[in-house]
C-alpha cells in the first residue's frame, strides 16, 4: 500500500472560503482604501457569509491581467447515487501576480449540495480523469507523484490516505475503467519503451522519422486490493486505441481505434470496437461513415449512443444515435435538425439526456429508451459544453455571459448552481451581451453573439471587433466570451464592440450549414464576414471606418483574408496560427485528408490556379491593413511557415503596410502556457488600440516589448 497523505472526510462546515481566500492572496497591486475592503471581505468570508464584495459605484472595466487569473469547473463526475459531485477547478498560474509560468493545473473538490463543497487533495496535486469507482466510496484519479509515470490513485470519500491503485511498470497511464463490481480497473497506457532506441537516442542518435515510428496504446487489466497488482494482464486492442468504456455488465467494452496515432486517421478512420474482454475478441466493429464524438453505454448493456458525422464529408459529429453493439446498427434521433448534440449521459432508469446547441443557444435533451423525445429542459441562458449524471440526478458544465464554466445541477423544474468560482467578477462593470441576427448578400441569416461596450454605444458607432472561430466546424454560444486570444469584456471595457460571428460552415445550424462552405474557400464564409460589419454599421452599433477582424487557425484564416483580399473593409488584424497560402499549407499539416474531405473538396494539383487565389499571400498587392501575426513554433496542425509567408509576402512587396509577427517557443496550435496566454493578450488590445480604436492606418507600431504586470511589489502574493 502506498500511502502519501491523509485526507480530511468531507463534512458540512464553511465551503467556499477556502476558493475565496485564495482569490484574496492573489490579487495584483492595490490602494491601501482596496486593502481594508479586501480585510473586511475576508474577515466576511471567514465567517462564512455569502456576499458580493463590490458595490456598482466600484465596478471597473475588465483586464488582460484578470484573464490570466480566470477559474472554471473543468471535468465533473457525479457519484454512482448522485449524492455528491467531484469536479476540478482548472486555473492557470497566475504570472501577473508572480507565479512561476506553467500550463493548466487542476484542483479536485467535491460537493454535496449548493455551495457546500471543499477541496479533497493537496494544491501540488493536478489531478485528471477524475471518476467515482462502481460503489460510490472512492474518488480515483490519475496523476504521476514526483519522478514516477502517470498511474491510478485513490481518495476514500468518508476520509482516509490517497494511495496508488494501479500502474503499468515503465509507462504513464493515459485513461482507465473500472470494472462493474469495482474488483478490476482497466488501463490504457503509453506504448513500452524501446530501450534500443532509449540507448540510441542518449548517445545522440535521435533522428526522428517522420510518421513511421507509431507508438500504440496498450490495454491491461488489473486487481485491486490492498497492495498494487504487479502483474496486470494484457488485453489485445485494435490498432492505436484513443478511449475505451466497460459496459455494466462488465462483459465487453467499446473500444475508440483508429490505424494510427496520426491526428488524421483520428477525424477520417476512427471507429469504434465492440472487445469481449474475456477473449479479447474483437466482436463487431460500428461503420460509422464519418467523425466520431461522445459515445456512451446504456446501463442494461444492450445499446449504446454516439454523437457521429452522418458522412465522411460531415465536418463535425453532431448528429446523435443509437447503436446496436451487436449488428452495428445506427438509428439517427436528430437526424437533419438545424442542432448540434454536444454531449450525452445515460440515466439510471435508460434514459438518455443530451446536450443541444441550437445556434447560439443551449439547451438540455431527455429521450426514451425507444428514442422518443420525453422531455426538453430550457437552457435557460446557459452555454452548456458538457453532462454527468449518477443515479438520475443531472449535472451539467455550463457558463453565462457574466462568468466561466461552474457547476449547476437540473434540480426537476431549474437549473442551480452549485459553485462560484472567480468571486472578484462582481466588481466587473460588463457589456451587455446578446444574439445577433442578419441577413447576408444572397438572403441567408445568420447569427452569431454581440457584445457590446461597457457604457453603450456611442453615436457614430463603436470601433467593432469581429472575433471569427476556427475550424470552420465549430460555433460561438451565449456564454463566456472573454479568453487571452478572445478580446470580449476586455474589448468591451475598452470601449469596443466585438462580434462572434457563426458564418458559414459553423455547428449548430444543421449539417447544410456547416457543408456550405465546402469546395468554395473563402466564399460565402468570409463574405458573410464582411456583411456583418455592414449590417452592425447600419443598425448604428459599429462604426465602418474602425472595424477590425481577429481569429485563430481558420479564424486565423479569415483574418489574413480580411487584411489582404477585403483589406478595404478592415482597419487592423490580429491572426494567430493561421493559414496564408492553401497550396503549402497542404505539404505541411497533419490533416491532409481531413483538409480535402470536409474543407476543399478538391486536391491542389486539380486546379493549382484555384487553390492560390483562395490564399491570402495571392492579394498582398492589396494589403494595407496593419497586420500582427502570432504563431507557435511547434504548431504541427498549421505550420508556423504559414506565417512567416505572409509576414514575408507583406514586407516584400507592401513594405508601407505595418506588419509583426511574434512566436511562442514550444507553442503549439493555440497557446498552452499561462505567460505565453497573458502575453497574447496583452499584444492584441495593443495592436487595436493603435490602429483600430485610432482609425489610423499609419500610426507607429506599438514596441515589440509590451508592457507587463509581472507582480506586485507591495508584498502581496
Amino acid at each position: 500500500m502506498n500511502v502519501i497523505e491523509k485526507s480530511p472526510s468531507l463534512g458540512r462546515g464553511d465551503a467556499l472560503a477556502p476558493r475565496a481566500l485564495q482569490w484574496l492572496r492573489r490579487r495584483r497591486k492595490i490602494s491601501p482604501e482596496r486593502k481594508q475592503m479586501l480585510k473586511l471581505t475576508k474577515s466576511a468570508l471567514l465567517a462564512g457569509a455569502l456576499i458580493t464584495p463590490f458595490t456598482a459605484a466600484q465596478a471597473r472595466v475588465m483586464t488582460a491581467e484578470d484573464v490570466a487569473k480566470l477559474e472554471s469547473v473543468g471535468q465533473i463526475a457525479v457519484s454512482p447515487d448522485g449524492t455528491r459531485i467531484a469536479y476540478t477547478v482548472a486555473s492557470l498560474p497566475d504570472v501577473t501576480s508572480g507565479e512561476e509560468d506553467g500550463t493548466t493545473r487542476q484542483e479536485l473538490m467535491v460537493a454535496w449540495e449548493k455551495d457546500q463543497a471543499r477541496a479533497f487533495l493537496p494544491e501540488d496535486i493536478s489531478p485528471s480523469t477524475v471518476k467515482f469507482s462502481p460503489d460510490g466510496r472512492m474518488i480515483a484519479f490519475i496523476w504521476a507523484n514526483d519522478g514516477e509515470k502517470r498511474a491510478v490513485w485513490g481518495l476514500p470519500i468518508d476520509g482516509g490516505a490517497y494511495r496508488k491503485l494501479a500502474a503499468v511498470d515503465g509507462a504513464h497511464v493515459r485513461s482507465y475503467d473500472f470494472s462493474p463490481d469495482g474488483s478490476m480497473v482497466h488501463l490504457l497506457v503509453a506504448a513500452a519503451e524501446d530501450k534500443g532506441r532509449s540507448g540510441e537516442s542518449k548517445k545522440g542518435f535521435d533522428a526522428v522519422v517522420y510518421e513511421e515510428e507509431a507508438q500504440l496504446n496498450r490495454l491491461f487489466s488489473a486487481r485491486l486490493g490492498d497492495e498494487i497488482d504487479a502483474n496486470p494482464r494484457s488485453v489485445a486492442i485494435p490498432g492505436y486505441v484513443s478511449a475505451f468504456q466497460v459496459a455494466p455488465n462488465g462483459q465487453w467494452a467499446a473500444v475508440e481505434s483508429a490505424p494510427t496515432p496520426q491526428v488524421d486517421d483520428s477525424y477520417t478512420s476512427k471507429r469504434v470496437h465492440i472487445v469481449d474482454l474475456a477473449s479479447g475478441d474483437v466482436t463487431r466493429v460500428v461503420e460509422t461513415p464519418g467523425k466520431i464524438g461522445d459515445v456512451e453505454i446504456a446501463p442494461d448493456s444492450m445499446k449504446m449512443s454516439m454523437i457521429a458525422g452522418i458522412d465522411m464529408n460531415d465536418p463535425a459529429a453532431t448528429t446523435l444515435y443509437y447503436v446496436d453493439p451487436v449488428s452495428g446498427a445506427m438509428t439517427a434521433l436528430n437526424e437533419g435538425a438545424a442542432e448540434a448534440a454536444v454531449d450525452a449521459e445515460f440515466l439510471a432508469d435508460g434514459r438518455l439526456a443530451a446536450v443541444i446547441h441550437t445556434g447560439v443557444m443551449s439547451d438540455l435533451r431527455i429521450y426514451s429508451p425507444d428514442g422518443s423525445v420525453a422531455q426538453q429542459i430550457d437552457g435557460e441562458n446557459l452555454s452548456i459544453s458538457s453532462i454527468e449524471a449518477g443515479g438520475n440526478r443531472i449535472a451539467v458544465r455550463a457558463s453565462t455571459a457574466q462568468h466561466p464554466s461552474e457547476l449547476y445541477v437540473w434540480k426537476g423544474a431549474m437549473w442551480e448552481r452549485w459553485t462560484s468560482h472567480n468571486p472578484w467578477l462582481a466588481e466587473i462593470d460588463f457589456g451587455e451581451q446578446r444574439p445577433y441576427r442578419y441577413t447576408a448578400t444572397d438572403g441567408t441569416e445568420i447569427e452569431g453573439v454581440l457584445v457590446l461596450p461597457v457604457g453603450g454605444v456611442p453615436a457614430g458607432g463603436a470601433p467593432l471587433i469581429l472575433d471569427v472561430h476556427g475550424g470552420p466546424e465549430a460555433h460561438d454560444s451565449n456564454g463566456w466570451t472573454t479568453a487571452y486570444s478572445g478580446p470580449g469584456q476586455v474589448a468591451a471595457g475598452q470601449g469596443y464592440a466585438v462580434f462572434q460571428p457563426n458564418y458559414r460552415g459553423s455547428t449548430g445550424y444543421g449539417v447544410a450549414f456547416a457543408k456550405a462552405h465546402q469546395g468554395r474557400y473563402t466564399d460565402p464564409e468570409f463574405r458573410d464576414l464582411v456583411d456583418a460589419k455592414r449590417a452592425l454599421a447600419a443598425d448604428g452599433i459599429a462604426d465602418a471606418d474602425r472595424t477590425g477582424i481577429t481569429g485563430g487557425s481558420y479564424g486565423g484564416y479569415a483574418t489574413a483574408w480580411g487584411s489582404t483580399y477585403y483589406s478595404d473593409e478592415f482597419a487592423a488584424g490580429v491572426m494567430f496560427v493561421g493559414i496564408s497560402n492553401q497550396i503549402s499549407k497542404f505539404g505541411t499539416t497533419d490533416i491532409p485528408y481531413e483538409m480535402y474531405n470536409v474543407h476543399s473538396r478538391a486536391w491542389p494539383w486539380d486546379d493549382w490556379q484555384k487553390m492560390l487565389e483562395v490564399s491570402p499571400i495571392y492579394h498582398v498587392d492589396k494589403a494595407e491593413t496593419p497586420l500582427l501575426i502570432m504563431h507557435g513554433d511547434s504548431d504541427t496542425r498549421v505550420a508556423p511557415s504559414q506565417s512567416y509567408e505572409l509576414y514575408r509576402s507583406i514586407k516584400v512587396r507592401k513594405p508601407e503596410t505595418p506588419v509583426r509577427l511574434v512566436l511562442y517557443p514550444g507553442e503549439g496550435h493555440g497557446n498552452a502556457r499561462a505567460a505565453s496566454r497573458y502575453d497574447y493578450n496583452v499584444r492584441m488590445m495593443e495592436w487595436f488600440d493603435t490602429y483600430l480604436k485610432t482609425g489610423d492606418r499609419d500610426a507607429e507600431m506599438p514596441d515589440p516589448r509590451p508592457e507587463l504586470d509581472l507582480g506586485s511589489d507591495d508584498g502581496e502574493s
